[in-house]
C-alpha cells in the first residue's frame, strides 16, 4: 500500500512519511527503490531531517548505499544546510592512498560520500564557543598602538578607537581571524565604548552595523610582521579578502552593554576571516568637535570545526576543495548539546527505538560501517577504502 502511495510523483511526501519508509525496509520489508523513478526516491531519501539519518539508510543494504553515493546525496544535503557549500569544487581524504580497481568518476562519488557525511555529522553536533582567533585590522586607528584592535578581544576597560572625522556617514571596519578556516557562525556581539573619562561620559557606538564573511584572496599567511603593517594601516584589508557573504544591516543603539546581533540563518564561513563594518557615527567628541567610533569588545559565537577538516581556496571567486584528514576518526563522537551532554535523538532514532528495542549498540556499528564504507559485514579497513 505504501509503495502505491510512494509511487506517485505528485503525491505530497512528509518527513515522517520517509523516516517510516526506510524503517519499513530496515525491517525486511520490500525495497522500494526498483519501484521508483529515480527522481521520487531521491525526494523520499532527501526528507529525511538529519544528515546522520541519510547515513544511516545508506548503510541497510549495498543497493541503498550505491544509490546515495550515485546520487550525490549526502552532498545535496549538506549544500541544502548551508548553501555556501556550492563553491566547494570537490573534495578530498588525506591522505590520499593508492587508487582502488574501481573507475575514476566511482572512486570521486565514494570519496564525496565519505567526506559529506562526516561533515554533515560535524554540523550536526553543534556547540557554541567564541570563535576569535585573532585582531588583523582596523580601517583606521586613533593612537596606534594604545587604542589599537587587539584591545576589543577581551571584555576590559580598554577600547579601539577610529579616527575621528567631520562627516558622520563615513564608516569604519575591523577585521578578525576566526579560530578555523571552516565555522559556523550564529551571533556576533559588539560593546561600543563609554568614555568615563570625558565630561557626560559619551558612548562612541555606530548607528548600525553589518558582517562580511570570507577569505583571502591569495593563500597568503597572516603572520606577525603581516600583522603589524595592517594594525599601522599601512595596508589595506580591503584590498586582501573576498567577502562570501554578506549580512543584513543591524540598528545599534547608544548603549554600554554588549548588544548581540543574531544572523537570520547560521553562516558556514569558509575561509575563515570576518568583518565587521559598523556604518554611520553618533557622537561628536567634545575637545575637537570630531565624530569617533569606539568599540571596547567584540565576539564572535559560533562552532570552528576540528581540525580534520580544512579547505584550500582555489581563487579569488570561492571555489576551494574541501579537505578530510583521515587519522582525526574522533569526529564520530556522539553528538554534544551546549551543555556538553549527548543532543537529542534524531526522529528516525526516536522511531528506532519503538522498532528495535534494544539493537543500538549494534546498529550503530552498522552506521560506523557505512561512514567507512563497509556495509553488511564487510571487514574491509579505514585505510582501505579511502585508497
Amino acid at each position: 500500500m505504501l509503495l502505491v502511495v510512494f509511487h506517485n510523483v505528485n503525491q505530497v511526501l512528509t518527513r515522517e512519511k520517509a523516516t517510516i519508509f526506510c524503517l519499513l525496509k530496515m525491517e525486511s520489508c520490500s525495497d522500494f527503490l526498483p519501484w521508483l523513478e529515480p527522481d521520487t526516491a531521491i525526494k523520499i531519501f532527501m526528507y529525511l531531517e538529519d544528515p546522520s539519518d541519510l547515513v544511516r539508510a545508506s548503510a541497510v543494504s549495498h543497493s541503498w548505499r550505491q544509490f546515495v553515493i550515485a546520487n550525490g546525496l549526502c552532498k545535496q544535503m549538506s549544500v541544502r544546510m548551508f548553501p555556501e557549500l556550492s563553491g566547494v569544487a570537490c573534495a578530498t581524504i588525506e591522505p590520499m592512498g593508492v587508487r582502488s580497481n574501481n573507475s575514476m568518476e566511482w572512486e570521486s562519488l565514494e570519496r564525496d560520500h565519505r567526506v559529506y557525511a562526516f561533515f554533515a555529522r560535524g554540523l550536526a553536533s553543534f556547540v557554541r564557543n567564541d570563535c576569535i582567533s585573532k585582531a588583523i585590522s582596523a580601517s583606521s586607528t586613533d593612537n596606534y598602538p594604545e587604542e589599537s584592535i587587539q584591545n576589543t578581544l577581551q571584555p576590559n576597560d580598554s577600547y579601539w578607537s577610529s579616527k575621528g572625522k567631520s562627516d558622520p556617514s563615513v564608516p569604519e571596519t575591523l577585521t578578525y581571524k576566526l579560530t578555523a578556516n571552516l565555522c559556523v557562525i550564529t551571533e556576533i556581539s559588539i560593546r561600543p565604548f563609554k568614555a568615563y573619562f570625558q565630561v557626560g561620559g559619551p558612548i562612541y557606538s555606530a548607528k548600525a552595523v553589518r558582517f562580511h564573511m570570507g577569505h583571502p584572496k591569495s593563500s597568503m599567511n597572516i603572520g606577525s610582521d603581516l600583522m603589524d603593517e595592517f594594525m599601522a594601516g599601512r595596508i589595506s584589508a580591503e584590498d586582501k579578502f573576498t567577502w562570501t557573504y554578506t549580512s543584513p544591516e543591524f540598528p545599534m543603539a547608544q548603549e554600554n552593554c554588549l548588544q548581540k546581533f543574531k544572523l537570520p540563518e547560521p553562516v558556514l564561513c569558509i575561509g575563515g576571516f570576518l568583518q565587521i563594518e559598523l556604518l554611520g557615527r553618533v557622537q561628536r567628541q567634545e575637545i575637537d568637535g570630531l565624530f569617533y567610533i569606539c568599540v571596547s569588545h567584540v565576539q564572535v559565537l559560533g562552532r570552528p570545526f576540528s581540525p580534520m577538516f580544512d579547505v584550500e581556496m582555489l581563487d579569488a571567486s570561492g571555489k576551494c576543495i574541501l579537505k578530510y584528514y583521515l587519522e582525526a576518526k574522533h569526529c564520530l563522537s556522539p553528538k554534544r548539546s551546549s551543555e556538553g551532554e549527548p543532543s537529542a535523538p534524531s526522529r528516525l532514532r526516536s522511531f528506532m527505538a519503538g522498532f528495535m528495542q534494544g539493537g543500538m549498540r549494534g546498529w550503530e556499528q552498522i552506521i560506523l560501517n557505512s561512514l567507512l564504507g563497509n556495509v553488511a559485514g564487510d571487514d574491509e579497513s579505514d585505510e582501505e577504502l579511502v585508497a
